[in-house]
């Protein structure tokens, strides 16, 4: 599977996306791994709210929903789609 990452330069100092980056390694189907990014803001224990977005959006969309779902005691997870690539 041919793939590209995006720089992390590229998401520095975006306004008002202020989270700490995770990955999660996903198997490219060829030998090689693919690294997906999401965010994971709030309690550990709280309930997840999953935010889901299509093309060409990512997870940019939710910047100003993920403080008030936070601050109402909800774990939000929110995949970043456009920046899967290789370590």
């Amino acid at each position: 599977m041919k793939s590209i990452r995006t720089p992390d330069a590229r998401f520095k100092d975006l306004p008002d996306y202020l989270f700490k980056p995770h990955y999660a390694p996903v198997d490219a189907g060829d030998g090689d791994t693919l690294r997906l990014h999401y965010l994971d803001e709030g309690p550990p224990d709280g309930e997840v709210v999953l935010l889901l977005h299509g093309n060409p959006s990512w997870s940019y969309l939710y910047r100003d929903m993920v403080p008030v779902l936070v601050a109402a005691g909800y774990r939000v997870l929110a995949p970043k789609a456009n920046h899967v690539g290789r370590e």
